[in-house]
């Protein structure tokens, strides 16, 4: 593996009790993967991020890279953060404002013969789509285009790994998934190895290779976004990942071998399926189909449009509320009854939580 993180903790002191930002922390990138660490705010993402960096104290834990190790919590040994050659691009760009495009690029550049600043510049520039905008200064350019400048500038001195934190958060929402699309376009193109920061799902699932869900300083999932979204390891990542509710289920084995009772029907083999008795079954808005001919009828309680298409909260007969993607020409209205069916390729499922 190219970067490792191993068993890393963060603490920060307050007052005479220090607190862990992140809590024993393993994950691992390949060489030109590009990772994302998605969760709320103060999940201890960004704290994880500049602990890679070189700008935060571990105190536990090995950081290495390339076979390099760039901190060990057991022995306090740390490379400085200028000498990881590690890239950053930050949420807030950072651009000089009186330097132009090409001047901010070739910041990082010093010490390098004028000819070769310039072609590396050239190169970057053309990388990122903005030749034509090398004299300009960063003001003139629009927000996507001067994340793409603060890329550059970062790319340019080749760093073994880059770190972005929140890239995108100060841009429009419909920028957001467009511009992650084209900057992941654009490591791949370079073979940038690169982890990001984000609390955004879809920037994640447009730029990462691999996502790690982090909560509480934990690491509750690593890996693709198919298997976050289809085979959640726990709880918070059933339901932090995606739209869904976690309703009652049992688990009943006799002569017809294990399977599981839901409010929607029957089901065999799931993920993560525990003994005979209560557990609760992951229902995803798009595991629940809109079927008029269905025996299965479910109260419309709210409805919100999405353009192509509305997320209905359900009532089952039962009481317990299910989500369903329905395409927008089905408008129903608030009250009404619909038939609905189930339509699981994954079946997950998690112990029912005790009721103190």
């Amino acid at each position: 593996m190219f970067l490792q993180a191993q068993d890393v903790s963060v603490r920060y002191q307050r007052g005479d009790a220090a607190r862990p930002a992140v809590d024993g922390v393993s994950l691992a990138l390949e060489a030109g993967q590009i990772g994302v660490l998605l969760g709320p705010s103060g999940c201890g993402k960004t704290s994880l991020l500049r602990a890679v960096a070189g700008l935060e104290r571990m105190a536990a834990g090995r950081i290495s890279m390339d076979g390099q190790v760039l901190a060990d919590g057991a022995t306090g040994r740390s490379v400085p953060p200028e000498e990881r050659r590690i890239g950053m691009v930050f949420q807030d760009f950072a651009l000089f404002p009186h330097l132009s495009v090409a001047q901010n690029i070739a910041y990082g550049l010093h010490g390098r013969p004028r000819a070769q600043r310039r072609e590396r510049v050239q190169e970057m520039l053309e990388l990122v789509g903005l030749a034509h905008a090398a004299e300009r200064a960063p003001h003139q350019l629009s927000g996507g285009q001067q994340q793409r400048v603060a890329l550059a500038r970062a790319l340019a001195p080749a760093p073994r790994l880059l770190l972005l934190d929140e890239p995108f958060s100060s841009l429009d929402v419909e920028l957001r998934e467009r511009l992650a699309h084209d900057v992941r376009q654009i490591l791949r193109q370079n073979g940038t190895t690169a982890l990001v920061v984000t609390h955004d799902q879809l920037e994640a699932f447009a730029l990462g290779d691999v996502i790690g869900v982090m909560n509480q300083g934990r690491l509750e999932q690593w890996g693709d976004a198919y298997s976050l979204y289809h085979r959640p390891a726990s709880r918070f990542v059933a339901q932090f990942i995606g739209q869904g509710v976690l309703a009652p289920a049992r688990v009943v084995v006799d002569a017809q071998g294990p399977r599981v009772e839901t409010p929607l029907g029957a089901f065999g083999a799931a993920t993560g399926m525990p003994g005979p008795g209560e557990c609760e079954v992951l229902l995803r808005a798009d595991d629940v189909v809109h079927d008029d001919a269905s025996p299965v009828k479910a109260r419309i309680e709210r409805k919100a449009f999405r353009g192509s298409e509305f997320l209905y909260t359900l009532r089952l007969d039962s009481g317990e509320l299910v989500l369903a993607h329905v395409p927008s020409h089905h408008d129903h209205q608030v009250g009404e009854w619909i038939g609905i069916r189930p339509a699981l390729e994954h079946v997950v499922l998690f112990e029912r939580l005790s009721v103190a």
